[in-house]
């Protein structure tokens, strides 16, 4: 149960991440969530890129240690 909460909170900051970095692609002077720190363009894509690769990571152990333990609810 709790991994598959984290692969959740996982794909949760993937998407997150995901779209705020297309966002300011597209539309520079458009941060989304991160607009309140007032950082430069190149900090907030690499907080975006971050919350991406975070995310990334833990849906991908959360899943693997959730199939490892066969779903059993442990």
């Amino acid at each position: 149960m709790k991994f598959d909460v984290l692969q959740i909170l996982g794909a949760v900051l993937l998407v997150i991440g995901g779209q705020g970095a297309i966002r300011m692609l597209i539309d520079h002077a458009h941060t989304g969530l991160l607009g309140g720190l007032g950082a430069p363009f190149a900090v907030t894509l690499v907080t975006y890129l971050t919350a991406v690769l975070f995310g990334l990571i833990l849906a991908g152990w959360a899943h693997d240690r959730a199939k490892a333990l066969g779903r059993r609810g442990k």
